[in-house]
């Protein structure tokens, strides 16, 4: 079997909703993941974050709620903890908005913004991806 040829974008992380990051480590770490020492807080988003590799490019994304307006808190509270979104690292997020809105899809905000690790993310609806949420995300520079 021959492997098609690499696209422009690839896995960057699967992200993980959880009431708790400590508790929640411990089942990754268990299987031989290794954490990130820090955890970042994502004001905007109304987060924490913890980031585990899992190969070269793709993570564990473990997000927990700071609020009870998060987003994550209201996932949390209809579906229980559990996998939140598929994130994609794309060379120009904004660019990558721009084709697939052409195309069709709906984004979750009009315009791109700083996310976890001061990367530049957007979101595409689950009601255009068939039921998936996804991020795009673009590392700084």
């Amino acid at each position: 079997m021959s492997l098609p040829e690499l696209a422009d974008c690839v896995l960057d992380h699967i992200a993980i909703a959880v009431k708790s990051i400590p508790t929640a480590k411990k089942v990754y770490e268990d299987m031989g993941l290794k954490f990130a020492p820090e955890i970042e807080e994502v004001k905007d988003q109304k987060v924490f974050t913890a980031f585990a590799h899992v190969d070269t490019n793709a993570h564990i994304e473990l997000l927990q709620p700071t609020s009870d307006e998060s987003t994550i808190h209201k996932f949390i509270e209809t579906k229980g903890e559990g996998i939140h979104h598929l994130c994609f690292k794309v060379p120009d997020v904004k660019a990558k908005t721009s084709e697939l809105t052409a195309k069709g899809y709906k984004f979750i905000y009009p315009e791109p913004r700083i996310g976890a690790g001061g990367c530049l993310v957007n979101f595409m609806h689950p009601k255009s991806t068939g039921g998936v949420l996804i991020e795009l995300s673009q590392r700084p520079e």
